[in-house]
């Protein structure tokens, strides 16, 4: 929420960054810069400094630019966008993401991997996706974005696919990966929609209990609905991003990269000065 005492935060935050709200502090950097690539002891050094580089694409993930449209602050697009590249194929964003949650975890005061979360998706348009799909319940033609979140909203998982993947199918794709990348995770919060045979029997046979929490047939207008509603909070922190309202991308690693970047900083922004 914003108040006058997280505006004047985000106020002193920026006094630390060089040119863009978007750039890294020092702070941010410190915790960033053991993931990067290290210069190699033979052959020809890196010349490009790898902190303009992260800041172009926070630049690009806030403002929703093209790559040719980078500010002449940065170093060129073509530089930009081979590190970008490299850095999906080593799934550097994923783990600097996932870092940054566990240690934001820890710093609330919770274990660092999680236990219980929720599910849900989100359709967004994808005029550029090499498969789309069509959404009839949302009249979208685009992809689906399902994700999985702790109980504070932290991304856990995202899957994105067509949109006219169900949300049940989604959730079982989910779970798979839930499984490997956060053992300790059992209970899950789900809308009507996962209320499914073939969804509740799987999360049986991988061990999870998947609770559905349903609207009132009584409530009239807008409801708050316990522990469903920190989901949409995070699809709410994601769209802010202006490169994240819509899917502009052709491929779905570098999408999937995307998300990563936005809610990754906002998680080392919170961490570094909070």
């Amino acid at each position: 929420m914003w108040t006058p005492a997280t505006r004047g935060r985000m106020a002193k935050i920026e006094k630390k960054t060089k040119r863009y709200p978007t750039d890294l502090t020092d702070e941010e950097w410190a915790i960033i810069e053991p993931f990067l690539p290290v210069a190699a002891k033979r052959g020809r050094h890196v010349e490009t400094d790898l902190r303009e580089v992260l800041n172009a694409l926070g630049y690009m993930a806030r403002t929703g630019g093209g790559w040719r449209m980078l500010p002449n602050d940065f170093p060129p697009w073509q530089t930009v966008y081979w590190w970008f590249r490299r850095f999906v194929r080593r799934f550097m964003f994923r783990t600097i993401h996932d870092v940054a949650l566990m240690l934001d975890r820890e710093r609330s005061g919770r274990e660092a991997s999680p236990t219980g979360g929720v599910i849900d998706s989100q359709c967004v348009k994808a005029p550029e996706a090499k498969t789309r799909g069509y959404d009839a319940g949302k009249k979208i033609v685009g992809r689906k974005r399902h994700i999985a979140v702790d109980t504070d909203g932290r991304l856990l998982m995202v899957l994105l696919t067509p949109a006219d993947v169900s949300d049940s199918a989604g959730a079982q794709m989910i779970l798979d990966a839930i499984r490997k990348r956060w053992p300790w995770l059992r209970h899950l919060f789900a809308d009507g929609a996962y209320d499914r045979t073939k969804l509740m029997d799987k999360a049986a046979f991988l061990d999870f209990t998947i609770e559905v929490v349903k609207r009132s047939d009584s409530a009239q207008g807008f409801e708050l609905l316990h522990r469903r509603w920190v989901v949409e909070r995070t699809f709410a922190w994601a769209t802010r991003w202006r490169r994240l309202v819509r899917d502009y991308e052709e491929r779905i690693d570098v999408s999937e990269a995307m998300i990563h970047i936005a809610l990754g900083g906002i998680l080392l922004r919170r961490i570094a000065h909070e």
